[in-house]
């Protein structure tokens, strides 16, 4: 008969003060600090205006973590020192994995709905419009196809598309979507404005170069001063304030209000306000303001 053995009990390691405790922590490649937080914090509020909440340490980790993977680092403090000490193109793939993309075809449709009838009503004016976070490109295109049947074949219109991620822009001016992801335009507009891929291209659609004609794409950041010497008639800038605090938001809308025209218009995001920026922008419609 084995005698039964009692072990000592092990004291309780209590983890540096700095370091993040709970589920959260379990399991994970890198160690993660509430320092290692606050300094990815700091960074691309610094370098995009982004305000990140203390709710987003998960989502931080977990994107940040791929870039260490990337460049060979073990920590995020040693990622954090060489990221410091360098003013490379990293610094672009730090951005890219801290933004967050969420678009579609026509989304928000009562925008489109505006949009289509204030071109109809000076059909041959040569529209100016420029898509702020043009993303992955679903919101420039769905501009464009409303603007093409607005102001029909003699129509003119340049649509300027910018985003700070630069890999989600080279996604846009390529034009290529899977079928799922344009299955809520309708048959008429797919055939008008898309080309069905065949062979190995089977399952994609792309867009048409008779509405790629009309478009730029370059890489823009709002928190900069922006590189644009003709005003526009329409700005696109859509649930992109929601990412900057209150003083980088007014910063942002200055810039956007010197780079329009007189009686142009703003188009933003539905949970988005700027009552506060009266002297720049008067509400007309549904998250739609005119440049004072």
């Amino acid at each position: 008969m084995l005698q039964q053995t009692t072990l000592p009990r092990r004291a309780p390691v209590a983890l540096p003060a700095t370091q993040e405790e709970g589920p959260l922590a379990q399991g994970r490649e890198f160690v993660w600090t509430d320092g290692d937080f606050t300094r990815i914090k700091a960074l691309i509020y610094k370098r995009a205006g982004i305000s990140l909440h203390d709710g987003k340490h998960a989502m931080v980790y977990s994107r940040v973590s791929r870039r260490l993977r990337d460049t060979g680092h073990t920590s995020f403090r040693a990622y954090l020192d060489w990221l410091e000490q360098h003013d490379g193109a990293e610094w672009q793939e730090f951005i890219n994995a801290l933004t967050t993309n969420l678009t579609a075809f026509f989304r928000e449709q009562h925008h489109f709905t505006i949009l289509d009838e204030l071109m109809r009503a000076r059909r041959t004016h040569d529209w100016r419009i420029w898509c702020s976070a043009a993303s992955t490109g679903e919101e420039p295109y769905s501009i464009a196809m409303t603007a093409t049947e607005a102001l029909g074949s003699s129509g003119s219109f340049h649509l300027v598309n910018s985003d700070i991620d630069t890999k989600v822009l080279a996604t846009a001016a390529q034009g290529v979507y899977k079928s799922d992801g344009v299955k809520g335009l309708s048959p008429e507009r797919l055939q008008r404005f898309f080309m069905r891929g065949k062979g190995s291209n089977a399952g994609l659609m792309r867009v048409k170069p008779e509405l790629q004609k009309h478009m730029e794409f370059l890489s823009v950041n709002l928190i900069e001063e922006l590189p644009f010497n003709e005003p526009f008639d329409i700005v696109f800038c859509r649930n992109v304030m929601i990412y900057f605090d209150a003083e980088t938001q007014r910063r942002v809308l200055e810039r956007i209000h010197r780079v329009m025209k007189p009686g142009g218009m703003l188009f933003v995001g539905h949970a988005e306000n700027f009552s506060d920026a009266r002297k720049l922008f008067e509400l007309r419609g549904k998250t739609v303001y005119e440049r004072v």
